[in-house]
């Protein structure tokens, strides 16, 4: 059924609001897609925190322009589906890349991080990129050590001290 004018206009506002809180999105052509299949990656979308949405492409340009996601309008073309993400940079691309090892209809054509737009050959890069909670445990990790190797070091002056009296002690009796 079509859209009539004020139903485009609340979608392509819908999508701009969304675009502008987004920090990285991925398009996909999704031509060869059952229902089944695409209710599928409607559901693995969720469990990921990201918004998915099948949009006529005009609706999308006009939606993305004066975005970050401006940098995708010349990837807009055929049957697309556009994923957008508010927190993780990688979970859009993550997101297509392991619907793709069990259906191969979806093909990813533009990748987008912060307004710089990457080819779709980039998606296994960026998929491994870390979520944010692996990030800050791999920071806290890094600014951990340090106080932890200084905590031991203090730990081991006073045993080096002790070891060293005994030491003293045994070498005089030994010599009286």
């Amino acid at each position: 059924m079509p859209l009539n004018i004020n139903q485009k206009k609340e979608v392509v506002k819908e999508l701009n609001e969304i675009a502008n809180n987004s920090v990285s999105g991925a398009i996909a052509e999704y031509s060869g897609l059952s229902v089944l299949d695409m209710s599928d990656l409607r559901t693995k979308a969720r469990e990921s925190n990201v918004y998915l949405k099948v949009v006529k492409n005009t609706l999308s340009k006009k939606a993305f322009s004066e975005t970050d996601f401006q940098c995708l309008s010349d990837s807009l073309n055929g049957p697309i589906v556009i994923a957008l993400s508010k927190e993780d940079l990688a979970s859009p691309a993550r997101l297509f890349k392991d619907f793709n090892k069990e259906h191969e209809s979806l093909k990813t054509v533009g990748l987008a991080i912060n307004g710089d737009v990457f080819p779709a050959t980039d998606i296994d890069r960026i998929a491994k990129l870390p979520t944010k909670d692996e990030a800050y445990s791999t920071l806290l990790g890094l600014m951990k050590a340090p106080i932890e190797k200084t905590v031991r070091l203090l730990n081991e002056i006073p045993t080096k001290i002790t070891r060293i009296t005994n030491a003293l002690k045994e070498n005089q009796e030994e010599v009286s």
